[in-house]
């Protein structure tokens, strides 16, 4: 393994998609411009930038505290490989990371302290995920802090003296938040089963219909016929992906996480369904651009 590839592997790049679908999402919600799909282009892609940091900072530290783990389980990850030190792997980490925090932080206020939540999960995920049985929630959480901190630095974009707070309280935000925070902690549940193999539970499966409650309840009622088709598509793919585990004649846990990460695109947009065609458009390049993208670099 040459040390580009390992720097794609270690970094997961596979699923940066759903990262920055994740912070449109969370945009257009913040903005408040999910019908209209009128974005400030730049500062969203301020976001993007500081969201991929934490990111990938997070997956480089995955690998640097799961080391001792891989030498002994999974000797082709890139540093029981060889291909890269495990010190230049938590200094590129903590760089991505410190440099992330930095960039979604600029506007202070409630976005400092989300980065800062949001920095603190992935530092306890890393550390402590292999040790507690409860390491899905985490990794929810993750995601939960990215798209409230998304919506709250749109917020304050479009409307830098109203409080994110008020805005908060029952708003779709919250919900589209909690919902995604449900869907990875059932896809991040079957993870948890490929890295160490156990029985297969069917409850982790539940969670993944959230989503298309939100849809439901989300989207205007005169909507409500593209949202059940794009509702439609999106279950169709969760049993696509979900029948390589559960009624497959050899199961394939790995596969079906795979699919279920790409999925997170469909969730974001389920969130935004009365979204412009164009905006649209973009989530479902997303989609294809995570699902492509897992044929070079393992998702997991």
């Amino acid at each position: 393994m040459n040390l580009a590839r390992a720097l794609l592997v270690l970094g997961r790049v596979s699923n940066l998609p759903t990262v920055w679908s994740n912070c449109l999402c969370g945009w257009l919600i913040g903005a408040g411009t999910a019908a209209t799909g009128v974005i400030d282009w730049t500062m969203l892609l301020v976001v993007c930038a500081g969201a991929t940091g934490m990111y990938l900072g997070g997956m480089f530290l995955n690998d640097a505290c799961d080391a001792t783990f891989d030498r002994e389980h999974r000797p082709g990850r890139p540093i029981p490989a060889g291909a890269i030190s495990e010190r230049a792997v938590w200094q590129i980490g903590i760089g991505l990371l410190a440099a992330g925090v930095g960039v979604l932080s600029l506007q202070g206020g409630i976005t400092a302290l989300l980065a800062l939540a949001l920095f603190n999960c992935i530092l306890v995920y890393n550390f402590i995920h292999k040790k507690i049985a409860w390491s899905p929630l985490l990794m929810a959480l993750c995601r939960l802090f990215l798209i409230l901190l998304v919506a709250a630095f749109a917020f304050k974009t479009v409307l830098p003296n109203e409080s994110f707070f008020a805005h908060l309280r029952g708003g779709q935000a919250t919900w589209t938040a909690l919902v995604l925070c449900l869907y990875v902690i059932g896809l991040s549940a079957l993870a948890k089963v490929e890295s160490a193999p156990g029985t297969v539970r069917y409850w982790p499966g539940l969670l993944l219909a959230a989503p298309v409650v939100l849809a439901w309840f989300m989207n205007p009622a005169d909507q409500r016929t593209k949202v059940f088709v794009a509702a439609a598509i999106f279950a169709l793919w969760v049993m696509r992906s979900l029948r390589h585990t559960y009624w497959a004649e050899k199961p394939d846990v790995g596969r079906t996480v795979g699919g279920l990460l790409a999925g997170i695109v469909w969730v974001d947009l389920l969130a935004v369904a009365v979204a412009p065609q164009g905006v649209g458009l973009i989530f479902l390049g997303l989609f294809a651009a995570a699902f492509a993208a897992q044929r070079w670099v393992p998702a997991t």
